[in-house]
């Protein structure tokens, strides 16, 4: 599984996706984590199963949701709340839902 994150310039959200990694890992999930910024994030979608937006850049998601659904990959924004708190097992279990449809 590849979960893509997309943030403002990609930095901010490298403690998420270091919780993320580590809830996985306990969880033995196997998967790909990584975040980039806003102005990356139309060239590497297609790399991604899913991708979630920060806070910060939900403005774009029915531009990306639009870009998501041309490849079949799920988008959706991160709630403020987990993301403020870099609750990394809430994200992850965001990312695995919207995988599986829910």
């Amino acid at each position: 599984m590849n979960i893509l994150l997309c943030c403002s310039a990609g930095m901010s959200t490298s403690l998420l996706v270091s919780k993320m990694e580590a809830s996985a890992k306990s969880q033995g999930i196997e998967c790909k984590i990584w975040a980039v910024g806003s102005t990356e994030v139309n060239e590497i979608i297609g790399e991604a199963d899913v991708l979630l937006l920060g806070p910060q850049v939900r403005y774009l998601l029915t531009q990306l949701k639009k870009a998501g659904e041309q490849k079949g990959i799920p988008v959706a924004a991160i709630d403020p709340r987990h993301y403020g708190l870099c609750n990394g097992a809430e994200v992850l279990k965001q990312a695995i839902n919207l995988l599986n449809g829910e």
